[in-house]
């Protein structure tokens, strides 16, 4: 089950986490999302720490070539791996329910490139 909604957690992190370059690597996004893992495959309660997680990662996103290099390593992860239709739905609601306000949806088919 990890190898599927890891990736779906990961795809989260596409639009706040840091690039190449950034203190920031795909690793620390990952441990940052872990409390979300919970929330993506059951719905419920979101946890605290969860909305702590996203929050963090959005405020270290300091430019749109960072969130562009991570959607990119997040997009790669989530090709290699099957997903359901209810952990993507789930994983979109997470920024809303956290009060976090993102420029574009959470989607495996969000076009990297065009993150600003």
């Amino acid at each position: 089950m990890m190898r599927v909604v890891l990736p779906l957690c990961l795809l989260l992190a596409s639009m706040f986490a840091r690039g190449s370059e950034a203190a920031v690597s795909c690793n620390a996004v990952q441990a940052d999302l872990y409390p979300c893992l919970a929330y993506v495959v059951q719905g419920g309660n979101i946890p605290q720490s969860c909305c702590r997680g996203i929050r963090m990662l959005k405020q270290q996103a300091k430019s749109a070539s960072d969130r562009q290099v991570v959607c990119r390593c997040i997009k790669s992860a989530v090709g290699r791996v099957s997903y359901s239709p209810t952990y993507l739905k789930n994983a979109a609601t997470l920024p809303g329910k956290c009060g976090v306000k993102l420029p574009y949806k959470i989607d495996p088919s969000t076009n990297c490139n065009s993150i600003k």
